[in-house]
């Protein structure tokens, strides 16, 4: 029996979580973005319409949890439309923000439209770096944001991605979250993909830095108790073990991305070898189920050696297939995280070249629109190295200079 015609009751459990990246604009500029390196591809948006569509078929599928990102999700006019409509099909409804866009306006009618929660991002305690690793001057805004998510009586979640260049602040941030009334706190050191895998040399803590960064954790995590739940969450490259990515490929998360490409994680379009599929072409319910892309790495059938035979393999299902990729250029291989893989000793030449002052002093590259149709044209002329090259959707084409990413 082919894959496609077994019962999907009995081998694949529904997604619980939709992730809808609604728009890839944004008012920043971060040099550590996940959104993927080409997205200033030729592509439309999905509509109002398009979007509603897509989130009644997940709930009909099973998906309870609705996260509304981007890029900037307040750029787009019609999110309170969109958090209505998913709140009335019994979504909880999470925004995940930059806060560029928030006015009091807009957060009361998102709260009549029934959004849940909002999490709040920031770069960093300062001003200076805040609005550095941007390259925006937002920082006072966010804090005017701040407010007003605990004016409208929201849970305050802030986040805040960990990196060389602001790690060693963590005392100042913690003390700045605390200040703003965050209930919940989410130190999430920069996993390297995408932008943040571009400016990996430059962004890679010492081992030093985290050791020290995780000490002070403990610390506010065992003065404050409940009254703040702090989430610290390592690098991969300090450990031994992949994580089991997403909880799985195509096991919980599903991704629709701007352009109504569904996804098992957000960066696997760079995958090679895969077509995935959009919602303007199949349901969701076939692309989850059916589609030969959500079915590629399900289970352990695509497996080689070391993890086939590893006793380990069901913690971490071979860790991540697209640092998998990124890293060997064979999206099978073991992730070279785990010191199991033949490969490994990428992650630590990786460790120590980031540490050498000649490679983390050299210029950032920050998220541009700009920058993003370069890194395309660059590829198409042969002129990108091979690991930046992987980063890319192999098909993508650059939208027009200067022309609103989203609409061509």
């Amino acid at each position: 029996m082919k894959l496609s015609e077994k019962p999907r009751e009995k081998n694949i459990a529904p997604p619980l979580w939709l992730l809808a990246e609604v728009t890839y604009r944004c008012p920043l500029n971060c040099v550590f973005c996940y959104n993927p390196v080409d997205y200033a591809k030729q592509h439309n948006e999905l509509t109002t319409a398009e979007w509603v569509k897509v989130l009644r078929e997940g709930r009909k599928m099973g998906a309870a949890q609705l996260g509304l990102s981007g890029g900037e999700p307040l750029l787009r006019k019609d999110l309170e439309e969109i958090v209505e409509e998913a709140r009335k099909l019994g979504y909880y409804v999470n925004l995940l923000t930059s806060g560029i866009g928030m006015t009091e306006e807009r957060i009361k009618n998102l709260k009549i439209a029934g959004l849940d929660h909002i999490q709040l991002s920031f770069q960093d305690s300062t001003k200076e770096m805040n609005d550095f690793l941007s390259s925006t001057k937002t920082f006072d805004l966010k804090k005017k944001v701040a407010g007003l998510i605990k004016e409208y009586d929201y849970p305050m979640v802030l986040n805040c991605v960990l990196h060389r260049l602001n790690i060693d602040h963590i005392e100042q941030i913690l003390n700045m979250a605390e200040a703003m009334g965050a209930e919940f706190v989410e130190l999430a050191n920069t996993q390297f993909y995408s932008w943040g895998m571009l400016n990996r040399d430059q962004l890679l803590p010492s081992e030093e830095q985290l050791k020290r960064a995780e000490k002070i954790t403990h610390k506010f995590r065992d003065r404050l108790g409940n009254k703040m739940k702090l989430f610290f969450i390592m690098p991969d490259y300090y450990s031994t073990r992949p994580k089991k990515c997403m909880n799985g490929w195509g096991n919980v998360f599903i991704t629709v991305q701007a352009d109504g490409m569904v996804l098992p994680c957000h960066v696997a379009s760079m995958l090679p070898d895969i077509n995935f599929e959009s919602v303007r072409n199949k349901s969701l319910d076939w692309i989850w189920y059916k589609s030969p892309g959500f079915n590629k790495f399900r289970g352990d059938d695509w497996m080689k050696e070391p993890c086939k035979s590893c006793p380990e393999k069901e913690n971490d299902l071979g860790g991540c297939r697209c640092q998998a990729f990124m890293l060997t250029g064979d999206p099978n291989a073991a992730d070279p995280v785990c010191d199991k893989s033949p490969h490994h000793s990428k992650i630590s030449e990786a460790v120590i070249a980031s540490q050498k002052p000649s490679n983390y002093e050299r210029p950032i590259v920050f998220r541009t629109d700009n920058d993003s149709r370069k890194i395309m044209q660059k590829r198409d002329k042969g002129q990108l190295d091979i690991t930046s090259s992987r980063l890319l959707e192999r098909d993508s084409k650059p939208s027009k200079e200067k022309s609103r990413v989203g609409l061509v």
